[in-house]
């Protein structure tokens, strides 16, 4: 089972950037596609990008299209979000997760091995 620490968020201003990074554990990492989500407070968790095993394809909500990147070195474990032009209505929890299947493009809707999250809060 893969195990996942999400790393790189905090405070910025609106107009900002981020990079999150996502650190896998296990020998499997590189057989899963995997997804970027989040949640603000009071609101449910929701989707934001995912990238399929071999990182040829990738997903994004509507709301991020064109200003979120999702990436993956599978050489490293680690799946990426740069996250630019952030807005205050950004700011939420990511979380990133495994889709549970191996070898998907990350369409299933069907994720685990939840990381812990990372707060993103963007100031305007």
């Amino acid at each position: 089972q893969v195990q996942l620490v999400e790393s790189g968020g905090g405070l910025v201003q609106a107009g900002g950037s981020l990079r999150l990074s996502c650190a896998a554990s296990g020998r499997t990492f590189s057989m899963h596609a995997m997804g970027w989500f989040r949640q603000a407070p009071g609101k449910e968790r929701e989707f934001v990008a995912t990238i399929s095993w071999s990182g040829v394809t990738t997903d994004y909500a509507d709301f991020v299209k064109g200003r979120f990147t999702i990436s993956r070195e599978n050489a490293k474990n680690t799946v990426y979000l740069q996250m630019n032009n952030l807005t205050p209505e950004d700011t939420a929890v990511y979380y990133c997760a495994a889709e549970v299947v191996p070898y998907g493009l990350g369409n299933s809707q069907d994720f685990g091995s939840w990381g812990q999250g990372t707060q993103v809060t963007v100031s305007s």
